[in-house]
Protein backbone atom coordinates (compact mmCIF):
# COMPACT_ATOMS: atom_id res chain seq x y z
CA UNK A 1 0.00 0.00 0.00
CA UNK A 2 1.42 3.37 -0.91
CA UNK A 3 -0.32 6.61 0.06
CA UNK A 4 0.78 9.66 -1.97
CA UNK A 5 -0.03 13.94 -0.99
CA UNK A 6 0.97 16.31 -3.65
CA UNK A 7 2.00 19.68 -2.64
CA UNK A 8 3.50 22.98 -3.74
CA UNK A 9 0.57 23.96 -6.22
CA UNK A 10 -1.04 27.42 -6.69
CA UNK A 11 -1.59 30.51 -8.55
CA UNK A 12 1.52 31.41 -11.03
CA UNK A 13 2.06 33.95 -13.92
CA UNK A 14 2.39 32.85 -17.69
CA UNK A 15 6.47 32.36 -17.66
CA UNK A 16 6.79 31.02 -14.69
CA UNK A 17 7.83 28.05 -12.72
CA UNK A 18 6.46 25.42 -10.15
CA UNK A 19 7.90 22.56 -8.27
CA UNK A 20 5.28 20.00 -6.98
CA UNK A 21 6.38 17.73 -4.25
CA UNK A 22 4.70 14.38 -3.89
CA UNK A 23 5.46 12.80 -0.58
CA UNK A 24 4.60 8.68 0.21
CA UNK A 25 3.92 6.98 2.89
CA UNK A 26 4.55 3.42 2.34
CA UNK A 27 7.44 1.13 2.38
CA UNK A 28 7.19 -0.08 -1.71
CA UNK A 29 7.31 3.14 -2.55
CA UNK A 30 11.04 2.62 -3.77
CA UNK A 31 9.76 -0.39 -5.75
CA UNK A 32 7.51 1.73 -7.52
CA UNK A 33 7.51 3.98 -10.85
CA UNK A 34 6.27 7.60 -10.39
CA UNK A 35 4.37 9.06 -13.12
CA UNK A 36 2.63 12.98 -12.81
CA UNK A 37 -0.17 13.35 -14.75
CA UNK A 38 -3.19 16.51 -14.89
CA UNK A 39 -6.52 17.16 -15.43
CA UNK A 40 -7.76 20.09 -16.91
CA UNK A 41 -11.67 20.79 -16.51
CA UNK A 42 -13.12 18.83 -19.38
CA UNK A 43 -9.93 17.12 -20.62
CA UNK A 44 -9.06 13.69 -19.79
CA UNK A 45 -6.05 12.94 -17.39
CA UNK A 46 -3.05 12.75 -19.13
CA UNK A 47 0.61 12.20 -18.43
CA UNK A 48 3.08 14.65 -17.75
CA UNK A 49 5.89 12.62 -17.17
CA UNK A 50 6.99 9.22 -15.70
CA UNK A 51 10.12 8.21 -13.77
CA UNK A 52 11.41 4.60 -13.07
CA UNK A 53 11.59 3.49 -9.92
CA UNK A 54 15.40 3.72 -9.34
CA UNK A 55 15.41 7.34 -10.84
CA UNK A 56 17.37 6.72 -14.09
CA UNK A 57 14.28 6.37 -17.09
CA UNK A 58 12.58 8.88 -16.88
CA UNK A 59 9.64 9.56 -20.03
CA UNK A 60 8.13 13.39 -20.93
CA UNK A 61 5.11 13.76 -23.16
CA UNK A 62 5.82 15.56 -26.20
CA UNK A 63 4.55 18.73 -24.99
CA UNK A 64 5.98 18.94 -21.71
CA UNK A 65 9.63 17.80 -23.02
CA UNK A 66 11.94 20.08 -22.86
CA UNK A 67 10.49 22.18 -19.95
CA UNK A 68 9.50 19.87 -17.14
CA UNK A 69 11.72 17.60 -14.69
CA UNK A 70 10.87 14.51 -12.77
CA UNK A 71 12.84 13.38 -9.68
CA UNK A 72 12.52 11.67 -6.82
CA UNK A 73 14.29 10.95 -3.82
CA UNK A 74 13.57 7.27 -2.70
CA UNK A 75 15.44 8.02 0.99
CA UNK A 76 12.92 10.76 1.83
CA UNK A 77 9.84 8.78 -0.63
CA UNK A 78 9.67 11.67 -2.29
CA UNK A 79 8.74 12.63 -5.85
CA UNK A 80 9.16 16.28 -7.68
CA UNK A 81 7.80 17.59 -10.60
CA UNK A 82 9.31 21.01 -11.73
CA UNK A 83 7.50 23.05 -14.92
CA UNK A 84 8.88 25.99 -16.35
CA UNK A 85 8.18 28.64 -18.88
CA UNK A 86 4.30 27.95 -17.86
CA UNK A 87 0.77 28.45 -20.03
CA UNK A 88 -2.58 29.55 -19.05
CA UNK A 89 -2.82 25.90 -20.73
CA UNK A 90 -0.94 24.20 -18.19
CA UNK A 91 -3.92 25.25 -15.40
CA UNK A 92 -5.23 21.99 -14.42
CA UNK A 93 -4.93 19.23 -11.27
CA UNK A 94 -2.03 17.95 -11.03
CA UNK A 95 -1.81 14.48 -9.74
CA UNK A 96 0.84 11.79 -8.57
CA UNK A 97 1.06 8.26 -8.75
CA UNK A 98 2.96 4.88 -8.30
CA UNK A 99 3.07 1.85 -10.56
CA UNK A 100 4.38 -1.26 -8.26
CA UNK A 101 6.75 -3.38 -10.01
CA UNK A 102 6.52 -1.81 -13.28
CA UNK A 103 9.57 -0.32 -15.36
CA UNK A 104 8.12 2.77 -16.92
CA UNK A 105 4.56 3.13 -17.36
CA UNK A 106 2.61 5.69 -19.48
CA UNK A 107 -1.02 4.71 -19.60
CA UNK A 108 -2.46 5.90 -16.97
CA UNK A 109 -4.45 2.14 -16.08
CA UNK A 110 -1.05 1.20 -15.13
CA UNK A 111 -0.94 3.60 -12.00
CA UNK A 112 -2.02 1.85 -8.76
CA UNK A 113 -2.06 4.29 -6.59
CA UNK A 114 -2.94 8.31 -6.66
CA UNK A 115 -2.91 11.33 -4.30
CA UNK A 116 -5.53 13.84 -4.75
CA UNK A 117 -3.81 16.34 -6.60
CA UNK A 118 -2.47 19.55 -6.05
CA UNK A 119 -4.43 22.42 -7.84
CA UNK A 120 -1.79 24.62 -10.52
CA UNK A 121 -3.64 27.69 -12.24
CA UNK A 122 -1.52 29.45 -14.74
CA UNK A 123 -2.71 33.59 -15.19
CA UNK A 124 -2.16 35.66 -18.48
Amino acid sequence: QVQLVESGGGLVQAGGSVRLSCAAVGRVFRECAVGWFRQAPGKERELVAALSADGARAHYADSFEGRSTISRDNGKSMAYLEMNNLKPEDTAVYYCAAAVNVGLPVMRRTYDYWGQGTQVTVSA
